[in-house]
């Protein structure tokens, strides 16, 4: 009988984890991948659909096209997870598996900021970009806060990048000297892990006229006086106030018992959690590196040398380096990237290379290959 592996998740992490292991075994394995949504969309993407510059089936990949050996894919919402007998409930079947993999990324809890849910927008969801790609256009003077309620929190430079594009929006618009755009965040600088790309984005924020706000948090939004209240006691108006909410695991994750303080603990160098045959990866785990869709892919691809050698019952897996390359959007169509590190050296490595047209091309090239591995046959 062929060893069968559930996947809950198809993100980075989980299309990286089949697509590698389909590619090696073939129809020697069974592979189940169960995803609620049925298209995957790149998280750089959602910009594109809150600026009205694509639809959002325009930046759909759909999974009912991966077309990949011994991979079937179910559009299916998980109702259960029962990591000792590795059982999987979803509201259409039950899945037993010989492993299991858990890569069911980060959910959002709106209601955990009070306001939040009735004055502000986000736009870390499809459908939040979606409504803001309505709203944008009515904006036309005051305060535009762009602020992370609390860490952690999807994509570090994100907030940074909304910044940066909504300056070259509105001034496209020509109602830029209207208006203040301000980043608050919990942190002291743009992206901790990187010195050069956080003095790139703060020099870009200086030459634009953007606020950066370091080293606060928002407790509360009140929508009827269009106040921000933040961590420390003070407040900001707001015309409009595009937050980043609070990150959680998903419900199902919590109840099945896998999380700890919040997220799914995991050995650093393969991935394995408590319970034996389960692996997680990506945002819904407590690994030392961001929540980004990079650090998924990376750590699916760990998942699955080791998984080979294991099967194969030959040669040696490689520890997770928590590495990948993450881009970042300067407006005017220049993209920077900044390479990092996290997990084999003494210390966190992650040169920057400056934003320029040519950075924007291969952030375009990277979206291609995936496409094109995930789901070619």
């Amino acid at each position: 009988m062929s060893t069968h592996i559930v996947i809950l998740g198809a993100g980075f992490g989980g299309l990286e984890l089949t697509a590698r292991l389909s590619a090696t075994f073939g129809h020697e394995i069974d592979i189940t991948l169960i995803d609620k949504n049925d298209a995957f969309i790149f998280g750089f993407s959602k910009f594109e659909i809150m600026f009205g510059r694509q639809r959002r089936e325009d930046v759909s990949s759909y999974y009912a096209k991966i077309a990949k050996a011994g991979v079937a894919f179910r559009q299916e919402l998980i109702t259960s997870i029962d990591p000792v007998a590795r059982r999987v409930v979803t509201d259409r079947n039950t899945y037993t598996a010989d492993i299991l993999v858990v890569a069911l990324g980060a959910d959002y809890d709106y209601g955990a900021t009070p306001g939040f849910v009735e004055g502000g927008h986000e736009f870390y969801s499809v459908d939040g970009a979606v409504r803001l790609r309505d709203v944008l256009p009515n904006v036309t003077s005051g305060n535009v806060i762009v602020a992370v309620v609390r860490e952690p929190f999807k994509c570090p430079p994100a907030p940074c990048e909304a910044a940066m594009l909504l300056d070259k929006y509105l001034s496209d618009r020509g109602v830029r000297s209207n208006i203040n755009v301000t980043v608050v965040s919990p942190w002291a600088i743009p992206i901790p892990a990187s010195v050069p790309a956080s003095d790139a984005i703060l020099d870009r924020f200086r030459e634009r006229n953007l606020s950066w706000m370091p080293n606060q948090s928002v407790s509360s939004i009140d929508p009827a006086t269009k106040t921000v209240h933040l961590g420390d006691g003070s407040t900001l108006p707001y015309a409009l106030f595009l937050g980043i909410p609070v990150h959680r695991v998903p419900a199902v994750v919590e109840a099945s018992g896998l999380a700890v303080d919040g997220w799914i603990p995991v050995d650093k160098a393969n991935l394995s959690t408590r319970f034996p045959d389960v692996y997680a990866i990506g945002d819904v785990t407590s690994a030392p590196v961001p929540k980004a869709g990079i650090f998924s892919e990376s750590a699916g691809r760990a998942v699955a040398e080791h998984l080979i050698v294991r099967l194969r019952e030959a040669g040696t897996a490689k520890p997770y380096d928590g590495a990948g390359s993450c881009f970042i959007e300067f407006g005017n169509h220049k993209v920077g990237r900044v390479d990092v590190d996290f997990l084999t050296g003494p210390s966190v490595v992650a040169p920057f290379t400056e934003a320029s047209l040519q950075g924007a091309e291969e952030k375009k090239q990277f979206a291609a290959s995936r496409r094109r591995f995930w789901f070619g046959g």
